[in-house]
């Protein structure tokens, strides 16, 4: 911790805020779900249900916000960018628009073999990330909400899915995860690995947003060598599960 990260910075507002550029909505649904595959997201905003009603900008390009009305109730859904530095950008802007309670979901690499084939509900987040120190005083982990974590894995649970509760490993550089590092990161109880729980976390937590995460393994480092498995997919495979189950666990925040 000995880093830039050790100086928290106590002012509330920034020099520059989601809410300069960000025109609150007053229409905007209180519920919001967000996941990282463009897959899964193009699959339901192609429903004739869906309409979008507004976006997200960057250089990558614009990001389309849709709304949909999931058993009487009306969610929005966004495509999240990868890392924890754009994913935390789009809540922040997300939040702007309008958004109350918001469900994050994405694919993780196994960690630990008893994860395996489990949604992974985080019970914490090892912050081996940059952008969380920004939002939070500095710590080895973040924990979630213990309410949010029971009301989702009930809801799970109740839609017939096993889940896990437990630790996760955000990292910022998915190419440094080194044998030394992830055999350090197990015995600590992490479960998987990913990037951007801990910051994603720290950022409603800072907004004051209730927020929750679910996990699903797609390659697995709990062997000797890397096993790709279906991360190449990014969850498309199972599109309608994932996304129809996050607009569950939204209804149950």
């Amino acid at each position: 911790m000995g880093t830039v990260f050790q100086t928290y910075p106590k002012e509330r507002s920034a020099f520059i805020n989601p809410e300069d550029f960000t025109k609150r909505d007053p229409d905007f649904p209180e519920l919001c779900v967000s996941t990282f595959s463009k897959g899964i997201i193009d699959k339901f905003a192609a429903l004739d249900s869906a309409e979008v009603i507004g976006h997200l900008y960057t250089a990558n390009g614009e990001t389309p916000v849709y709304r949909i009305v999931y058993k009487h109730t009306p969610i929005a859904f966004y495509l999240s960018r990868v890392g924890a530095p754009a994913c935390v950008t789009g809540i922040e802007e997300i939040i702007a628009l309008g958004a109350k309670k918001i469900v994050l979901f994405g694919s993780c690499g196994i960690l630990d073999q008893s994860a395996d084939h489990k949604i992974i509900v985080p019970t914490s987040a090892v912050r081996d990330e940059g952008t969380s120190y920004h939002y939070l005083e500095a710590s080895d982990e973040v924990y979630a909400d213990r309410n949010v974590v029971h009301k989702i894995t009930k809801c799970l649970e109740a839609c017939g899915y096993s889940c896990m509760t437990g630790k996760t490993w955000t990292t910022d550089a998915i190419y440094r995860e080194t044998k030394a590092v992830i055999a350090e990161r197990k015995k600590a109880g992490c479960l998987c690995v990913e990037m951007e729980c801990a910051a994603a976390l720290a950022v409603t937590q800072f907004r004051g947003i209730p927020f929750a995460q679910f996990l699903y393994g797609a390659d697995n480092l709990d062997s000797s060598e890397w096993e790709p498995r279906d991360l190449t997919e990014y969850g498309l495979s199972n599109a309608e599960k994932y996304l129809a189950l996050a607009f569950e666990c939204a209804a149950a925040l």
